[in-house]
């Protein structure tokens, strides 16, 4: 939002603007919206197909997506980078997490349960999961029967890759979508996860699952701290990551 656009800068961007090149971009509701309105007093972004899609004047190579208040780990920055150097066209990916490396000890999380053929996303069961004895209980949020799954089955924690490519099918769903909610405009909210099940469904694009060692820790609030300091701690103590990340 424009309106964190300072405290953002202040707090974040200049630390990062001294080793990298920062852009930044708004998602606002008139943005990749095209002829539809958007009632005034929506205050919920459209979701984050249109968020990446603000991102479309400024990114003109192959590049990754991911949340800001996740850590996501050394190794599954590495597995995508990879990725990365090699996509052409219309290549994509997602890290998919051991799901066993993903929970907490504090109930079900919401995950994006992933199922793969020959290294390639078929689907994606957004579930509500937690541990039970030595398997996982997947309960679907559409509601469908729960299941159970291995500890290491993938899942996605949105950390996505893609090429410029990706812009234009990005819109088109955006569009196709609106159309079919132009009576919800005040809550309909399209994300990421269901746009590229909808291009896999109709064989548009292949996303591949790429694999990682990494653990997964949720930042999202201030209680998360602490937990997240001992983690990192620990892995600069095991020689992952260094004392001072940019020397």
């Amino acid at each position: 939002k424009e309106e964190n656009y300072e405290i953002f800068k202040e707090t974040i961007g200049k630390r990062v603007s001294k080793q990298i090149e920062v852009e930044y971009v708004f998602q606002d509701m008139k943005k990749f919206t095209y002829d539809y309105k958007i009632p005034e007093d929506r205050v919920k972004p459209l979701g984050t197909t249109q968020a990446i899609l603000c991102c479309k004047d400024v990114v003109d190579s192959n590049f990754a997506v991911i949340n800001a208040d996740d850590f996501y780990g050394r190794d599954a920055y590495e597995v995508i980078a990879n990725f990365l150097k090699r996509a052409k066209d219309k290549d994509c990916a997602l890290v998919g997490y051991e799901i066993a490396n993903t929970l907490t000890e504090n109930g079900a999380v919401k995950r994006g349960v992933c199922f793969s053929e020959n290294g390639f996303l078929t689907k994606l069961i957004e579930s509500n999961c937690e541990s039970v004895g030595d398997k996982v209980k997947a309960s679907p949020l559409d509601g469908s029967n729960e299941f159970f799954i291995d500890n290491n089955t993938p899942a996605s924690m949105n950390m996505l890759a893609f090429t410029p490519k990706i812009f234009s099918f990005l819109e088109e769903d955006m569009k196709n979508y609106l159309e079919k909610n132009k009576n919800d405009l005040s809550k309909c909210e399209r994300v990421i996860p269901d746009t590229l099940f909808e291009l896999i469904k109709k064989k548009e694009l292949n996303v591949e699952v790429l694999t990682t060692t990494s653990k997964w820790y949720g930042v999202t609030y201030k209680e998360d701290r602490p937990m997240i300091v001992t983690a990192i701690n620990k892995l600069i103590d095991n020689k992952e990551y260094p004392k001072n990340l940019w020397k």
